[in-house]
Formats: C-alpha cells, sequence, structure tokens
C-alpha cells in the first residue's frame, strides 16, 4: 500500500496536471518584452501554470482582430482554459478589467469589446449549459501592489490569469456585472434589398483578408455576386487556391467559416491596399 507521503506526491502531482492552460493574445509585438513579463508574473504566482503564446502581433489596437482571433481559437484548448487578451488602447482610462466566464472557458482582458463574439456566442447556446458570467476584477489582492496607468497586462490581467490557475474561485475577483462592452463589429450591415456593408477583420501572413462575411450566411457562387474591394470587383469563388490560376483575385471559404479574399502565389492586402477594418460592399446578383 502506497505510504501516505507517496499519496501526497502522487496528488500534487495530479493536481499541477490538471492545472488548465494559460494562453495570451496582444499586439505587443516580439521586440520588446513586455508578453515575457506577464509570464514571468504568471510564474511568479503560479510556478506550474501553463503558457501558450496564442498571437503577439495583432495589430497595434486593433480590437475587432483580437475578437475575432480569440473567438476563432479558444475552443482547440481544454474546457477550464484560461485566455487572456490585452488589445488595450483605452488602458488607464476608466474602461473596466473584466473576467468572463462562458463557453466552458475563462477569459481576462479589458472591457473595451473584445469579447463581443464570445458573449453573443454564449448567448445563443442551448439548455442553460453555457451560462455567461462576467465579473469586474476588482479584488485588488488578485493583482500586483501599486498598479501603473500604462500597463495593466502585467499589474492586473497576468496576476487574475495567475491565481485562477493555481485554484483561486472566479467568484473571487470581483462582483458580477450586466453591462459589459458589446460591439457588432463582426456582423454585416443591409444596406438595400441585395447590398451589404462588411469589413476586413484581418491580414493573415500570406495577405488573405478574411472578411466578416459568413459563408454560412452568404452561400456566395461565381457570378451570383461583386464584392467591391479597394479598387477591384471581385465576382470568382475557388474551393482552394490550387483551382485558381496564378495572380487570380478570389474568394474562398476559409477554416474560420468566413469568406477571404485571396490572390493566388501573392498578397490580396498589397494589391488591394487594404487591412483589417478596410470597409467592403457586397451586392448579390441574384
Amino acid at each position: 500500500m502506497p505510504s501516505a507521503t507517496s499519496r501526497k506526491r502522487a496528488a500534487t502531482a495530479n493536481a499541477e496536471t490538471a492545472r488548465p492552460p494559460i494562453t495570451l493574445l496582444t499586439d505587443f509585438g516580439s521586440r520588446d518584452a513586455y508578453a515575457a513579463i506577464m509570464k514571468g508574473v504568471i510564474l511568479g504566482i503560479a510556478p506550474e501554470a501553463k503558457i501558450v503564446d496564442l498571437c503577439h502581433e495583432v495589430t497595434p489596437y486593433q480590437i475587432p482582430e483580437a475578437g475575432f482571433i480569440l473567438s476563432q481559437s479558444y475552443r482547440y484548448f481544454p474546457e477550464g482554459s484560461i485566455h487572456v487578451v490585452v488589445v488595450d488602447p483605452g488602458v488607464g482610462s476608466e474602461r473596466r478589467a473584466l473576467a468572463v466566464e462562458a463557453l466552458g472557458h475563462r477569459f481576462i482582458g479589458p472591457d473595451n469589446g473584445v469579447f463581443s463574439m464570445l458573449l453573443r456566442e454564449a448567448a445563443v447556446s442551448s439548455n442553460g449549459k453555457r451560462a455567461c458570467k462576467v465579473r469586474e476584477i476588482a479584488n485588488r489582492k488578485f493583482g500586483l501592489p501599486s498598479p501603473g496607468n500604462t500597463f495593466h497586462g502585467r499589474d492586473i490581467f497576468a496576476p487574475a490569469a495567475a491565481h485562477l490557475s493555481a485554484g483561486v474561485r472566479f467568484s473571487e475577483l470581483g462582483p458580477l456585472i450586466e453591462d459589459a462592452l458589446r460591439q457588432d463589429w463582426d456582423l454585416p450591415i443591409r444596406t438595400g434589398k441585395r447590398f451589404w456593408q462588411g469589413a476586413v477583420f484581418k491580414t493573415d501572413r500570406f495577405g488573405n483578408l478574411i472578411t466578416n462575411f459568413r459563408a454560412a450566411d452568404f452561400p456566395l457562387e461565381s457570378g451570383t455576386f461583386e464584392l467591391q474591394a479597394g479598387m477591384e470587383r471581385i465576382q470568382t469563388v475557388h474551393p482552394h487556391f490550387a483551382a485558381a490560376v496564378t495572380g487570380e483575385l478570389f474568394l474562398f471559404a476559409g477554416s474560420s467559416g468566413y469568406w477571404e479574399i485571396a490572390l493566388n502565389q501573392a498578397s490580396a492586402s498589397k494589391l488591394l491596399g487594404l487591412s483589417g477594418g478596410s470597409p467592403l460592399e457586397l451586392a448579390l446578383l441574384r
């Protein structure tokens, strides 16, 4: 029979193994030490924490881009994971620090609309199994002493995530709130019977432009639409890159479930001069 010491060690090992991972999503880039400092704070509080760099190359200040990346990524991590978002142009202002418990995960970040897509997804989930709770991170004992005005990723968000990972209850972070900022930047706007105004979510590494037109909502086929993107009008759909000729501008339904603008073996972003937030106009021809 295992000794009491052995059982205690096994229990400790199991608890450490079960600790949820913490993902980091920021616009800090890799040139500065900001992201690494956040990791240092987390490890100082929860030395066994598993930290995953989700992305640090969000276009600076682009909240919709960060919200889109988060909504696309969280579901591929184990339930209970903690996701920290620091794309925060309003840092130091009166905007609140939030902790969100929804869709089987926990999310930490600013109250600037970055959680809009997640909150909408949670709201339409059925059977009450995915109830959404939003709290203001107000309990100062779960942050660093004397937080500054310009680096809440270090002083507030990273410590809160570390304490959650170490076993602090979600309810201890602060009071429930009902008025978290929600925005509709992910939803195209209907401007006429057959006309829609949309936007680019983000540009990926290959120069593909991910739009906010969901493929399931807009079942486009070549010749049935016209997408005004910059100075170009796109009317062609291909299932994948190999179906297009080199240099051809076209749409494809991306792995995200949204239509993407691509230029085969080149950058559609550079050709069109578009990036995250750029407007698009969609006309349905029939």
